[in-house]
């Protein structure tokens, strides 16, 4: 089959449901690169984060019912869905492989947050799983970035809970800290969360603490605490996290200031969790994308069961099946 002219194939014994929302997704990129005009105008308010919003956006609505068809793909349909999307990825990517040498660190597992389906925050109620809670002196953030650079590593990543001492300060020092271990190591760090609590605690808004970070040395962004951004999955899953707009804002905010994100989706846990609300989570990071170009990789993340509150009562299955991991990041 072919694909709405734009030089895809689908492969043989594909559905014609499969076969149009392969065609459709490949002329909607293309009409929606091609008009870069948003760049400038970008408005997190105007991208859907829910079904009510979809509902309202005839395009957005079709776009994300396309998404759904691939990504519900089984047999014939699953390898067309596979193909199409090799076949975009060796058009726009090559077959070149690049790679960071990266070191994590999380220098805080302490976090007041309730988020469901999180087994690595300690707060009152996850005193009894595993490890104990911890908040990495500065001191040990400049060894452990300046071992990482010694090591080869190009690049830390920096992450952790919203610990109840943090404000925006801290998010400050910590970058202080590794840039002052490794003064040319690429920092990828702190996440939309934190960024949101860290300018609220300072008074000022998430874009005007990003100049402050990326002043002082931070490099990028991870697209993580993204979770689902469909608004009914995140009423159960993080319900005093920041919502699906907020996060928006922040990673627009980020890259209205010249600093790169990662985007992210934690999937395959709650019942509503499901194809429809990882379409409308896609095709709001496309619409951003599309807007901004700032994001630079999209990193679907399974849901890890052990150990996590929602599955120790019986509210969540143990993860994505392999084929919904292969299919979602096909589409």
């Amino acid at each position: 089959g072919g694909a709405g002219g734009v030089g895809v194939g689908v492969g043989v014994g594909a559905s014609p449901a499969v076969e149009a929302a392969i065609s459709r997704l490949a002329a909607r990129g293309k009409e929606l690169t091609d008009d870069r005009t948003a760049a400038s105008t970008f408005n997190s308010a105007a991208i859907a984060t829910s079904a009510a919003d979809f509902h309202a956006n005839a395009e957005g609505a079709a776009d994300a019912a396309a998404v759904a068809t691939l990504l519900r793909a089984r047999g014939a349909d699953f390898d067309a869905v596979c193909a199409a999307a090799d076949s975009f990825r060796r058009e726009q990517c090559g077959d070149t492989v690049t790679y960071v040498v990266n070191r994590n660190i999380n220098y805080t597992n302490v976090c007041g947050l309730a988020c469901t389906f999180c087994a690595f925050s300690k707060g009152p109620a996850a005193e009894h799983l595993r490890g104990s809670p911890y908040l990495l002196p500065l001191e040990e953030v400049a060894r452990r970035s300046a071992e990482a650079w010694q090591r080869g590593a190009t690049e830390v990543c920096m992450q952790g809970g919203i610990h109840p001492t943090f404000d925006g300060n801290s998010y400050l020092e910590l970058l202080a800290a590794a840039k002052s271990g490794a003064p040319d190591i690429h920092v990828h760090a702190f996440s939309p969360l934190e960024v949101f609590h860290g300018a609220s605690t300072l008074g000022l808004t998430p874009g005007e603490f990003i100049v402050k970070l990326r002043d002082a040395g931070l490099g990028s962004l991870p697209g993580t605490a993204a979770e689902v951004l469909d608004d009914e999955v995140r009423r159960q899953l993080c319900p005093d996290k920041i919502t699906a707009r907020q996060w928006l804002e922040v990673v627009g905010a980020a890259h209205a200031a010249g600093v790169p994100t990662t985007s992210t989706l934690m999937f395959g846990h709650i019942d509503c969790d499901g194809p429809d609300a990882w379409a409308r989570h896609i095709v709001a990071l496309r619409d951003l994308h599309v807007a901004t170009g700032g994001i630079t990789e999209f990193v679907p993340l399974p849901f890890v069961h052990f150990e996590a509150p929602v599955f120790r009562i019986g509210g969540a299955r143990r993860g994505p099946t392999l084929r919904e991991c292969i299919l979602t990041h096909a589409a």
